[in-house]
Parts: structure tokens; sequence; C-alpha cells
């Protein structure tokens, strides 16, 4: 039996230090009918990106010119590139056992699940983080909770945005930024109990 993907939802209740960052590319949303064309992951300790991965996966189906401009992922950049059976357990070696952090990471997982499921009869397990209920919390009143919304909220560089390593390098960004607020957080309600006494 599958462990529920709730169950496993760490997003608002710890701060880990060490973690993955994951980010796919898709044709589709999805995962039943369209394919992953990257797979990219951050290994993060203390703050400080220790590796990285990430591969292009060629499709069986179609690669919309709207997928490729939001990419920047052509055809002609998947012709030779591995397939998802070959690439897929690659990453999930990659993730090991550690918890896994991405923005809107649902939709990455379906995916990853998925997959994983159809070539090896194996789930993708992980505990995982999602930023965007992290900036729901924290971020409140910014009207969109997309990851470059956010990141040009906090002023970080967005170029290059949309291929698999670049959101990985972004949401570790805001990630790192949340667990900052959440520590200020924390300090300004110690002071405030500390008032109290």
């Amino acid at each position: 039996m599958q462990s529920s993907p709730i169950s496993r939802d760490k997003s608002l209740k710890l701060f880990p230090n060490n973690y993955v960052v994951l980010d796919i590319e898709t044709t589709g949303f999805n995962p039943k009918e369209h394919e992953i064309i990257e797979l990219s992951a951050i290994r993060v300790e203390n703050g400080q990106i220790k590796e990285e991965f990430s591969k292009l996966v060629k499709p069986i189906g179609y690669l919309s010119g709207y997928i490729s401009n939001l990419t920047g992922i052509t055809l002609d950049m998947l012709k030779d590139a591995p397939s998802i059976k070959e690439v897929i357990l690659d990453f999930k070696n990659f993730c090991s056992n550690s918890i896994v952090i991405g923005h809107n990471i649902n939709f990455d997982l379906s995916f990853i699940n998925t997959q994983m499921i159809q070539n090896y009869d194996m789930p993708f397990t992980n505990d995982y983080i999602d930023t965007l209920k992290i900036a729901r919390k924290f971020l409140p009143s910014l009207p969109s909770k997309k990851l470059g919304i956010i990141a040009a909220h906090f002023s970080f560089n967005t170029e290059g945005m949309h291929r698999g390593l670049k959101d990985c390098i972004v949401t570790n960004m805001c990630y790192q930024k949340f667990i900052q607020m959440n520590q200020e957080q924390q300090l300004k309600q110690t002071n405030a109990l500390g008032l109290v006494y």
C-alpha cells in the first residue's frame, strides 16, 4: 500500500538544513498523458549546494511549441537524450532518502511517482516540503505565489527560469529566505513572551 502524499507533507512542520530541491519540466500537466523532458535536483547541506543533477529526457510523444517557448527546450535538444527509464532511477538514487523540496511540489511528485511505478513498480516515497504552502504563510498579501513572482519579490535573479536546474536554485534561495523569516518570527514571539514575565 502506497503512503499518502498528505502524510509525508512536512511543509509547515519543520525547516531542515539538509535536503534535496527538485524540479521537472514536462510536455503538459497530466502525468498519465504527458511526459517529463527534464529532471533536475540539487543537494543542499547547511545552506550550501553540494551536488547537482540535471538531465534532459527524450519524450515518446509530442513537444508543443508552447512548451518549447516556455522552457527553451527544443526537439533537437532532446533527440539524443536518454529515455525516462534510463534517467528516473538515477534521479531517485540522487534523492536517496532525503526530504525533497519543490515549489508546488505535488505536480512534480505526481509525474515522478507515475514514472517510477510504470518503469520499476516502485513508488517515490520521500517526505517533502512545498515552498508554495510556505509562501502562503509568510507572504499572504503577495497577489501571486508563482515561483518567479516570489523570487522577484525577494529581488532574486530570475533569468533562465523554466529550466530545471535554475528553478531548483531559485526555489532554494526562496526556501533559505523563508528559513530566515521563520527564525525572525520565532525570535519576535520569544521576545514577546519575555516581556510578559
